[in-house]
């Protein structure tokens, strides 16, 4: 009876949780209906904040092609420090030395490219984008669909997906708006984001090519962070 009681007792709490969460994703709802798309835009980009100025991550990046019968992998302790220098250490490589030279260890310079150039251009801003707002706001989360004002390799034309409380991206996913190289048809791209410390980071990035001659061609690269802006991540 004692086992029944808690039971009971828990079971009550969590339906009192669940209404109480629908009631608020509920307020939340009604509120974003009566915002302009334009304002919602603007607390989108807002959330951005506080932004990323330093951290230290260990990342993993795992990359196949020809259907995944070559295939490589590489660990690395990555970070940026308060100038915005970026800069990495392999402490781990496995399998195909080209796939690891020319995508893994290449991704990671050209990050580092882009940061000694203070490189702007693949950011979701207003420069770079026309975001519109989904005209159905009903779903779990608000749907911003991303135009790049240009064509690029670095700018996905797809959809954000944004919490309906804090207006915050947890995952954008589309297609390269250009593609990298004429052996290249398509490259799909999903990207994930969470808040550690206070501040919206990247926590995984996955792609899927369909280059000409090779097949079917992954990326993938993962994200465990040890600082954030200064703050130990617990």
């Amino acid at each position: 009876m004692r086992v029944l009681a808690v039971f009971v007792c828990v079971l009550s709490a969590s339906l009192v949780a669940s209404k109480t969460t629908v009631a608020e994703a509920n307020r939340a709802g009604n509120h974003i209906a009566q915002l302009a798309p334009d304002e919602l835009v603007g607390r989108f980009l807002a959330s951005a904040t506080p932004p990323l100025t330093s951290y230290k991550a260990r990342r993993t990046l795992t990359a196949s092609t020809r259907g995944g019968r070559m295939t490589a992998s590489l660990e690395a302790w990555t970070s940026v420090d308060a100038s915005g220098q970026f800069k990495y250490d392999i402490t781990n490589e496995e399998g195909s030395d080209l796939i690891r030279r020319r995508v893994l260890v290449a991704a990671l310079e050209e990050e580092r490219r882009a940061r000694d150039e203070n490189d702007t251009s693949a950011e979701v801003t207003r420069a770079n984008y026309v975001l519109d707002v989904d005209e159905d706001r009903d779903g779990d989360f608000l749907r911003i669909h991303l135009r790049p004002r240009r064509k690029s390799p670095h700018l996905i034309e797809g959809t954000a997906f944004v919490t309906h409380d804090g207006f915050d991206m947890v995952r954008m996913e589309g297609e390269l708006s250009k593609r990298p190289s004429l052996w290249t048809r398509r490259v799909e791209i999903t990207r994930r984001y969470a808040r550690v410390c206070g501040v919206r980071v990247p926590i995984e990035m996955q792609s899927r090519a369909d280059v000409r001659f090779v097949g079917d061609s992954a990326f993938s690269m993962t994200y465990e962070y040890m600082t954030i802006n200064g703050q130990a991540v617990r």
